[in-house]
């Protein structure tokens, strides 16, 4: 195996601060006012003189709760006419217009969720936490979908147990493409080179690192790892570029098979730190 060592997190922050403040007038600090509202009473607005903002009923139509019932109104009737037409009976027409309209309702609820998409752990992550779980009962505590703060980074899952501090960054890659490496720095999924994945994994640890130390007192190294679910790997554990790869059902194993260094109490001191440093990408539910 041929890992480099050479740090690799030369990366910028650019947070953006947005103020939530009413707007306020820059030479008397106060509320500004609508331009043209009059002005009753005590520096009270006149309510009548207030314009009255109307929204257009198409806007209202285009919206997406109401554009799915309209369409399912339209497919009802539709189904309604046909059936009614074909069957030369208009009572069983309007049955099948209900069971059409029965049918969208249970589709959209089973493939739409109200959580967004973009919140639902994928398929590789849910893996590996699965595997994670199972170590609970040898004192290992895990954190997932921890977000490195001013950045859009996110470790996947944080392990801290008796062997160490872990990230694990789960990978659902197409099975149909090979995973190979090239003089052990290299590592390619099919023709696509996946250093900018190894080396934001990377980042992501050593941004981890520095803030569980700075909090801790002592250095504490976050190793990282890329758990790859789909095509095969050609190898148990390999380090490529500072990063452990290695096949996503491996992940256990990987952080296990290693000497213990840490004590419970040092565990749960790191774990509370590591939950406060690294807050939650979606935020608590």
């Amino acid at each position: 195996m041929d890992s480099d060592h050479q740090r690799d997190d030369g990366h910028s922050t650019s947070p953006i601060w947005v103020s939530d403040r009413p707007d306020t007038d820059a030479d008397t600090g106060t509320d500004a006012e609508p331009a043209g509202a009059a002005r009753t009473g005590a520096g009270q607005a006149d309510p009548a003189s207030v314009p009255v903002v109307r929204v257009p009923l198409r806007s209202l139509i285009e919206q997406p709760r109401y554009r799915n019932l309209r369409n399912r109104a339209l497919l009802t009737v539709a189904v309604a006419l046909v059936a009614g037409f074909l069957l030369n009976d208009w009572r069983l027409g309007v049955t099948a217009g209900i069971v059409a309209a029965i049918a969208d309702a249970v589709y959209r609820a089973r493939s739409h969720s109200t959580v967004p998409a973009w919140r639902r752990a994928s398929v590789a992550e849910r893996r590996t936490e699965a595997q994670l779980r199972k170590l609970e009962r040898n004192g290992y505590r895990t954190l997932h979908a921890r977000a490195i703060p001013d950045t859009e980074a996110q470790i996947d899952h944080l392990v801290v147990g008796p062997t160490g501090v872990y990230a694990v960054d789960s990978e659902k890659w197409d099975k149909q493409l090979p995973v190979r490496v090239q003089m052990g720095k290299k590592l390619f999924h099919g023709p696509f080179d996946k250093k900018a994945r190894l080396a934001e994994a990377k980042m992501e640890a050593s941004a981890a690192s520095e803030l569980i130390s700075k909090a801790y007192g002592r250095d504490v190294q976050v190793v990282p790892s890329l758990a790859i679910y789909g095509p095969a790997v050609p190898w148990k554990i390999m380090t490529i570029r500072g990063v452990d790869v290695y096949e996503g059902g491996r992940a256990r194993k990987w952080i296990t098979k290693r000497e213990r260094a840490l004590t419970d109490e040092e565990i749960q001191r790191l774990y509370e730190i590591a939950a406060e440093v690294l807050p939650p990408r979606y935020g608590e539910d």
